[in-house]
């Protein structure tokens, strides 16, 4: 670039996010190697404990970030969206066919001793390619035919997912209108799946007419609102009453239905789990038992925590998969409230500075690549941690950067820093 000159890495690299990573990738090792110790505790990096994978997964990790970061040209990434998302949905159909079942699922390539989901690496693609397509200077929100294209890269992928009974990294994509929110897509359809989600939950917790009396009062009052707000302008008010009615009309369709979805198109496993986070049904031993052992290791911990490799229902093994979908309570029994509010607070700062960086940009693709970046981030540290308190169904989803695991472990550094090498290049000359 004529007239400008290259800043340097100290000046183009948002260290922050590099330092973010770093504290929650050794926190999570920390956790992981709690998590799996009995009576006797083996060496930290002993590679036949999960702790000693996870070191060496991490230093795969940081190769492949290296490589993304210093060796790849980020404009790269734009071209590669196309083939690397029809190259990864054909991986997600493959591995239906291809893969052994695993508590029910069939997401997992299994290589030996060496487990790989492509569900991990979709999340990527999928952002790319939504970054891709909506950075077009020809791209509108307001135009069916770019909205119903966009719909698809995003669904397309989830509905693969949620064949492969990977529920839980299905429901990451959500997070994804939080993108298309930030570019111009109207609030409404946020606030569509919100109404659905408490009718869905109203009508299980109560019945169908609490549930029909609830949806009305809230379309006479949004009603009333947009006829005071118009009152002036009738042809606006006309459309109001005839959308009102065909809003009433749907949710009240939604609410019959529920019961016959929740009767007929969920699994076992799944009404159970729903059933025990609503209080419908008490099943410690049971569907619960995971949820109910988690609550007692965070709760045990108190405000400060037990100390490091003191945690009895940590050392004992009593919450299944806690080195993985459960870390989070082996956090809150070792330490307490703080480490609990630390690790929160960790997220809450990284994805903060990605959306910063993103909106910092001059890059339409970078801006969009890193509000999908943090959705994603964000989706799964609420599903994961609500998940562990309580607050959520169990639906198995990891902690991003924490929970042990290869492929969930590469795939968000890789993600991570695919953002970071795309804001490097905004920063590095003046």
């Amino acid at each position: 670039m004529k007239g400008s000159y290259d800043r340097g890495l100290a000046y183009t690299v948002d260290w922050k996010l590099v330092v973010c990573y770093l504290l929650l990738v050794l926190i999570g090792i920390v956790n992981i190697y709690a998590s799996v110790q009995g009576g006797e505790h083996s060496f930290l990096f002993d590679l036949s404990t999960r702790s000693g994978k996870q070191i060496l997964w991490f230093g795969i990790s940081l190769v492949f970030a290296s490589v993304v970061l210093f060796a790849i040209n980020p404009r790269i990434w734009e071209v590669l969206a196309p083939p690397a998302y029809f190259f990864v949905l054909c991986l997600l159909v493959a591995v239906i066919f291809l893969s052994k079942d695993t508590k029910g699922s069939r997401s997992w390539f299994e290589f030996g001793p060496v487990k790989f989901q492509p569900a991990e690496l979709s999340k990527i693609t999928t952002s790319l390619m939504l970054a891709a397509k909506m950075s077009r200077p020809t791209f509108r929100m307001s135009n069916a035919k770019d909205l119903f294209s966009v719909a698809c890269l995003v669904g397309v992928p989830m509905l693969v997912i949620v064949a492969e009974s990977e529920t839980g990294s299905a429901l990451v994509y959500v997070g994804f209108l939080f993108v298309l929110y930030r570019e111009g897509f109207t609030g409404w359809l946020i606030f569509t799946i919100g109404m659905a989600i408490l009718m869905f939950v109203l009508t299980l917790v109560t019945s169908p007419p609490v549930s029909i009396l609830v949806l009305f009062g809230i379309v006479t009052i949004l009603l009333l609102h947009y006829l005071r707000k118009y009152s002036r302008v009738h042809r606006l008010r006309r459309s109001m009453w005839r959308n009102a009615v065909l809003g009433f009309i749907a949710g009240t369709a939604f609410i019959f239905c529920t019961q016959f979805v929740f009767d007929n198109v969920l699994k076992d496993y799944q009404r159970a789990r729903i059933e025990v986070l609503l209080g419908l049904r008490e099943d410690p031993a049971g569907a619960g038992y995971n949820v109910h052992q988690s609550l007692i290791a965070i709760g045990s911990g108190g405000f400060t925590g037990k100390g490091f490799l003191q945690g009895t229902q940590t050392a004992y093994g009593f919450v299944p998969e806690q080195s993985t979908d459960f870390i989070f309570c082996t956090v809150g029994e070792e330490w307490g409230f703080i480490g609990c509010l630390s690790i929160v607070v960790l997220y809450a700062l990284l994805i903060f500075w990605i959306i910063r960086d993103a909106e910092d940009s001059r890059s339409s693709f970078t801006r969009i690549y890193g509000y999908c970046l943090a959705s994603c981030l964000f989706m799964h540290m609420l599903i994961n941690i609500g998940m562990t308190i309580g607050l959520m169904p169990v639906i198995g989803i990891p902690l991003p950067f924490m929970s042990y695991g290869g492929s969930s472990l590469l795939a968000f550094t890789t993600m991570l820093f695919i953002f970071i090498a795309l804001n490097r290049q905004e920063n590095k000359y003046f």
